[in-house]
């Protein structure tokens, strides 16, 4: 598969008036084009400000102090802000979790859409309404040349969602950063949406990242997945690998706590004991040390490295970063 996106030894901090907070912690990570990859883990792994910090979209208190980031051999962190604005929107969407406070709510839709074509493709605004209708249709709004004359809050949270996928996918950009997009949706809304992004990458050949804290949901939709804690990737392997051979402490407490059909209606859910990390300092030893119940000594005092699984099929990708043996006991 030809690789689209090069992520090596990223590291970002925000600095605070005590000091800073290790959000990023040596990421590295590939994306082949049409490829879809899952980003998992709690609220705070650092798995949102990791993407953000592709394109340095990133409030002032940011800071990547290390690192390569390459999009089709581009080196992005080296670029200026007039050239980062080129390739946001043009090469890489982005597609937020709330819709209400992602689209401007002073703003008819269509003039929020179209000025995306006005700026990066020169498009007259005549031409990038028309095709601003037309992708409205495609993510299956009807009425779309109507939709274009009303505001934000005159729609359902589900089409404002579609309204914001239309608006990643319109300049045809080769990469799209799903950003929890689906969180503040019901279930039966988050389901149309998923297929609708499933349909839409096969349409149109995106690669697309989508961040989420559910791994249920990533089971029937990524071709690869990616585990977060504390900074870092714990685990990685293509999709099936990930639920039928779970190798990381963190990545089977997050398998078990996920409500099951088939469990006994007696038995409370299965949890993850203690808190996330403290990321005002940066992590020394294993960041989930701490919560799991295969820690050694070695752990408090070594990071672990991102490892190729002893035995791993070739074909999984599967990596690792812990030093315990954990077949026995999931």
């Amino acid at each position: 598969m030809e690789t689209l996106l090069e992520v090596k030894n990223l590291e970002t901090r925000f600095k605070v008036r005590s000091g800073y907070v290790y959000a990023v912690n040596g990421v590295s990570f590939s994306l082949g084009k049409a490829e879809m990859l899952g980003v998992v883990g709690e609220s705070g792994c650092g798995k949102s400000v990791t993407m953000m910090s592709l394109i340095k979209l990133l409030p002032p208190a940011a800071q990547i102090t290390n690192g390569s980031v390459k999009l089709d051999g581009v080196e992005l962190t080296k670029l200026s802000k007039k050239d980062l604005n080129a390739v946001r929107g043009s090469k890489v969407g982005m597609i937020f979790q709330d819709p209400m406070t992602s689209l401007n709510p002073f703003l008819k839709i269509g003039l929020q859409l179209s000025e995306g074509l006005v700026y990066h493709k020169g498009m007259s605004m005549a031409d990038a309404l028309k095709r601003s209708a037309a992708y409205l249709d495609m993510v299956g709004i009807s009425n779309s040349a109507h939709r274009l004359n009303e505001y934000p809050h005159q729609l359902s949270g589900g089409m404002r969602q579609r309204v914001m996928i239309a608006m990643a996918l319109l300049s045809e950009p080769g990469l799209v950063i799903a950003d929890e997009p689906t969180t503040a949706l019901d279930v039966t809304i988050q389901a149309q949406i998923v297929e609708l992004v499933k349909e839409l990458r096969k349409e149109l050949n995106t690669s697309i990242i989508w961040i989420t804290h559910d791994l249920s949901l990533l089971a029937g939709m990524v071709d690869r997945i990616m585990v977060m804690y504390g900074g870092a990737i714990v685990e990685e392997a293509v999709r099936g690998e990930i639920y039928k051979d779970p190798r990381h402490p963190y990545t089977i407490g997050l398998l078990n706590s996920i409500p099951r059909l088939s469990a006994d209606t007696g038995k409370r859910l299965s949890t993850i004991g203690g808190a996330p990390p403290n990321l005002f300092m940066k992590p020394t030893g294993c960041p989930f040390a701490p919560r799991c119940r295969f820690r050694m000594d070695r752990c408090e005092k070594e990071l672990p490295v991102l490892e190729t699984v002893p035995g791993a099929a070739p074909d999984s990708g599967h990596r690792i970063a812990c030093w315990a043996d954990v077949r026995d006991n999931k």
